[in-house]
This record gives structure tokens, C-alpha cells and sequence, in this order.
């Protein structure tokens, strides 16, 4: 089929995500791929695209990781799928194991037995695994003496997923204003990225803790960086104070790290960064290196323990596609990756040169402001009008003129591409960011 006639399909009977659909109809050329490979995506056009942002957030480790794939395949062609209702299977078995020893605070002694991260509950994206600790952690204190514990507190900027549980803990008023009467009530406190400082956020967390202690199931964060509220990036040390202050009134921290979790700022996990073990984390994304929808949420003993002693006590959620064996597979081969290719290691290495970019950009070109950088992350602002801005889309467009494809969030120009992304693909990356912003910045002179 030629290109145009894809996309006349497509406009045709395609509904797009995060997309005012008809301004994309009446004005909108898409990119059409027909393959991808490494950090790049292939148009039908013949155009060559560096994937700036990893095909939202999901492949770090490029596209068509060879070893994946052949993962995916073998496991394709012994059996494709099973449930995990009174089913095992060696994928899953052998990935919880693989998890729980990675997981924060794994191998420390000081780390109390039931307070460790043991448990794996496996599901198919963020959102539901957001939504599986959203509900392990009200059904907990329901029958585990607490029934009263049923709010959450969460941040402004929060993004947690698009369910309705997830999206009652989020804190992108664009994204849930609308569901607002379908919404569960939680307690919002400032962004610890918000300019007063992470102190005044922890000091709203800490109140609520103090002034409704049988109320709150638990606090839930995205560790150091909020990714649709800009690529906000905070310090550890709130992730720390805000463990320490759920410790005080105990109850329980979620860490949601679907974005963070295996790499992306420089740590296995952004809760390492702060030193902390949360009572349930969040994993999607980078678990299956962008070839299958997949996620889990890990547990600690005394969660699990919370459900026991007796058939009404167990936690009835799951999903037709739970532990499916495609997905387990290529998460066991992501994490062998990691290893083999030191992963981490070239993350570390990379990082300083994303982040002395980005300074670099906001310091010599006019109405470039904010920069920040944590791991493979890099950001800058155009402006603050908000996720509906459109300074970003101008952006956009003069990246994808240079072969970027490069979305920004409203205002905010942002890179998040593969972890492996080789050094040279890194630097035209870089470069043509930089070109995009100066061409956009002459053009408003």
C-alpha cells in the first residue's frame, strides 16, 4: 500500500492518542514507520528518524533489540500464552526471582525481613500496575485492622497512568479535571521540583500524615523526576524524608517508577538514588525493552503477609494477560541484557555529556530556560504555558526537517531516547535539538 493511502486509512478510522483529532485530520502529516532498528525509526518516505524519546519511554535498548527478539520467538514458538490462575510457567517463575534480587534494598542487612520488596504481581502496563498497588494497598489496611485508610496523598504534576484509580492519584489537572466525579478523593501537596523547594512539599506531606493518620493508605511518587509534568527533576532527599515520615504514622510508600525504574537516571532504580525501600513499586516500560506490553508491582512480605487467612482475604484482581510467557521472556532477556552490556555503565558514562548540552542550550539561545538533566534525560523550557502550549511543536517540527522525532510535552523540549544509544547517534541528537531551538528562537526574534 502506497504511503498516502496508509494514511488516509488511518485518518479514516484511526483514533490517536493524546491527540486533538481534528486539528491532526485537517492539518497533521504523520510519521508512517515501516521499520525501526536501534535508536531509529524508518519512514515509508524513506526517511530516516533518531527516536528521541524511545518510542514514549518503552525502548531502552533501541528498537529490535536482536537478543529480544530472538527471546520473543523462542518463546512464541514453544508457547505463546498461558494464564497464571493455578498456572506456572518457568518465564515468570524465574523473573520474579530476577526482580526481587534487584529490587532496592535487596542484600541489605539493615533492611528488616518484611520490610523487603519479595513479592511480584505481574500485569500489562503502567497503569494497571499503578492501579494493582492502588489497591493492594487500600484492601491491606481494609481487613487488616485500618478500614479507614482509604486516601491517598499524592503530588501536583503527579502522572500515574490513565485508569481511574490512577488517574484519581494523578495531579495533571488537564488529564483528570474532565473524570473528576468518577475520581476517588486524595490529598494534593506541591511538587517537591516546584521552585520553594522540596521542603515545603515534604512539610504538606508531613501534616497530612500527622493531622489524618488512620486515613492515609499510603503516599505514592514518582522517585526524583515527574515525566509528564515537564521532566521535573527533585532532589532524594524528599523520597527519603517521605519514607521516613510514612514510617512515623506507619503506613505505606509507592514508589511508581514505570518511567524511572531499570536505568534512566544512572540508577537500576531512581528510590536507589534516595536509599529507600518502598512498600510497593511500580515497574512497566523498560521491563520488556518495547516488544510487549508488560508491568508488575512489587510487594513487600509484610503486604503480602496483609493477605492471607482465608479465600475472602485474597486480593481478586488480575488480567487474561498476567505473567503472559511472551512478555515474561523478553523481561528476563532485558534484564540479562543489562548485564551483559553494562547498561547502567553507559548511562553513567553519557549522562554528563546530556546534561552540559542542555546547559548550553538554555545559556546561549534567547527564551531557553530550565535546564535539567538527570541520567538519559535531558529538558528545557520554551515558556509556561503548559501541556496545551504549543512553543514545543514548533520545536517539532524543525527536528523532524533535521530527522528527529522529538515530542515535546506542551512548552517543554525533552530527550529520553535508548540507553545504548551509540555516541554518535547521541551527538546528532544533541546537535540537532540545539539546531531545532535556534531556528525556532531566530524565527520569534
Amino acid at each position: 500500500m502506497e504511503r498516502a493511502d496508509l494514511v488516509a486509512l488511518d485518518k479514516q478510522y484511526v483514533w490517536h492518542p493524546y491527540t486533538a483529532m481534528d486539528e491532526y485530520i485537517a492539518n497533521t502529516d504523520p510519521l508512517v514507520v515501516v521499520r525501526a532498528e536501534g535508536p531509529y525509526l524508518h519512514d515509508a518516505d524513506g526517511t530516516r528518524y533518531l527516536d528521541a524519546n524511545g518510542s514514549w519511554w518503552v525502548s531502552t535498548l533501541g528498537h529490535r533489540h536482536p537478543r529480544l527478539v530472538r527471546a520473543l520467538t523462542e518463546q512464541a514458538g514453544t508457547f505463546p500464552h498461558t494464564s497464571l490462575a493455578g498456572v506456572t510457567h518457568e518465564p515468570a517463575a524465574r523473573l520474579a526471582q530476577e526482580l526481587i534480587a534487584l529490587a532496592p534494598g535487596a542484600g541489605r542487612e539493615d533492611v528488616p525481613a518484611g520490610e523487603r520488596l519479595s513479592r511480584v504481581f505481574y500485569s500489562d502496563n503502567g497503569s494497571t500496575a499503578v492501579e494493582v498497588a492502588i489497591k493492594m494497598a487500600a484492601q491491606y489496611w481494609a481487613q487488616n485492622g485500618r478500614p479507614r485508610r482509604t486516601r491517598f496523598i499524592t503530588l501536583s504534576g503527579a502522572f500515574h497512568g490513565e485508569t481511574i484509580g490512577s488517574t484519581s492519584v494523578g495531579g495533571v489537572q488537564l488529564f483528570r479535571d474532565i473524570f473528576g466525579p468518577l475520581l476517588f478523593d486524595v490529598v494534593h501537596v506541591p511538587s517537591p521540583a516546584e521552585p520553594e523547594g522540596w521542603e515545603r512539599a515534604f512539610a504538606r506531606v508531613e501534616a497530612a500524615l500527622r493531622e489524618h493518620p488512620d486515613e492515609i493508605a499510603a503516599v505514592i511518587l514518582e522517585p526524583v523526576i515527574q515525566g509528564a509534568a515537564g521532566m521535573q527533576v527533585y532532589a532524594p532527599g524528599f523520597v527519603r524524608a517521605v519514607r521516613e515520615a510514612t514510617r512515623a504514622v506507619d503506613t505505606f510508600l509507592i514508589a511508581d517508577e514505570v518511567f524511572t525504574g531499570l536505568g534512566r537516571t544512572g540508577a537500576r532504580f531512581a528510590c536507589d538514588l534516595a536509599g529507600v525501600v518502598p512498600d510497593l513499586l511500580c515497574l512497566a516500560k523498560a521491563l520488556s525493552g518495547g516488544l510487549m506490553p508488560f508491568a508488575a508491582t512489587l510487594a513487600t512480605e509484610r503486604v503480602f503477609a496483609g493477605f492471607g487467612g482465608g479465600r475472602e482475604r485474597a486480593l481478586y484482581y488480575g488480567h487474561s494477560y498476567c505473567g503472559n510467557p511472551l512478555g515474561a521472556a523478553v523481561a528476563r532477556e532485558v534484564l540479562a541484557v543489562y548485564r551483559d552490556e553494562d547498561v547502567l555503565g553507559q548511562v553513567v558514562r553519557k549522562a554528563p555529556k546530556v546534561k552540559a548540552a542542555f546547559e548550553r542550550m538554555a545559556a546561549t539561545i534567547p527564551g531557553v530556560k530550565q535546564p535539567r538533566a538527570i541520567g538519559m534525560v535531558g529538558a528545557v523550557d520554551l515558556g509556561g504555558g503548559g501541556y496545551l502550549a504549543r512553543g514545543g511543536w514548533r520545536v517539532y517540527e524543525a527536528a523532524r526537517r533535521r530527522g528527529l522525532y522529538l515530542r515535546p510535552l506542551g512548552d517543554t523540549v525533552y530527550v529520553a531516547p535508548a540507553l545504548n544509544i551509540p555516541d554518535a547517534a547521541l551527538d546528532e541528537l544533541l546537535a540537532g535539538v540545539e539546531a531545532s531551538l535556534r531556528e525556532v528562537a531566530a524565527g520569534r526574534a
